[in-house]
């Protein structure tokens, strides 16, 4: 809730006063372009827990629904396999939704005077740790879905939900390393202030 309350405030900490007009206005652009994925994303989960609760209660209403995800035919011959699916697809459009929402803290409460922060070093490191855990659970969801290919209930739209897991895993590789740097410069300084 506190939380909510500082992303939501623009009377924040962020200073600006340091960059350049063009670095402030490719920073605000990308703040937007964050904050319009973030949008996109929570309605995309939001859709997809609809469509999962009408799969079990309405199946006849699911060709309405968002993206048409229809698994009631899974459903009916294989629930574990349903479940499973449906498991993953939810796990990883919620994991999305909130790598952006850490993206967007980050870049809402950032001091540009002070970049080496504690809080600066936690949000990289959960970026990471977001990322990392959508390629990995994305790869794992696109072997499970190969395993019930055989079967003719797997619909062909599912692999738009998993289709970048190796990006994924690269990408959240990277921004370990990044966040373990950046780590090691936040105690460095506070190391150098202790001793001033």
């Amino acid at each position: 809730m506190k939380n909510n309350k500082n992303v939501l405030s623009f009377d924040n900490n962020l200073n600006l006063a340091t960059m350049s007009k063009t670095n402030k206005f490719v920073f605000w652009g990308l703040y937007i372009v964050a904050w319009l994925i973030f949008v996109g994303l929570s309605i995309e989960a939001g859709g997809l827990t609809v469509n999962f609760f009408f799969s079990l209660y309405k199946p006849e209403f699911v060709q309405n629904l968002y993206q048409k995800l229809d698994l009631t035919e899974m459903y009916n011959s294989r629930r574990l396999a349903f479940f499973g699916t449906y498991g993953f697809i939810l796990t990883i459009s919620i994991l999305k939704a909130c790598l952006f929402y850490t993206v967007i803290t980050l870049m809402h409460k950032m001091d540009f005077s002070k970049p080496f922060h504690s809080f600066v070093s936690r949000q990289i490191s959960k970026i990471s740790y977001y990322t990392l855990s959508i390629g990995l659970l994305s790869y794992i969801a696109r072997q499970f879905v190969k395993n019930l290919v055989h079967h003719s209930f797997v619909p062909d739209n599912l692999n738009q939900f998993w289709a970048d897991s190796q990006a994924f895993i690269l990408m959240g590789a990277v921004i370990y390393i990044i966040a373990t740097i950046f780590k090691k410069g936040v105690d460095i300084q506070n190391e150098n202030d202790l001793t001033v």
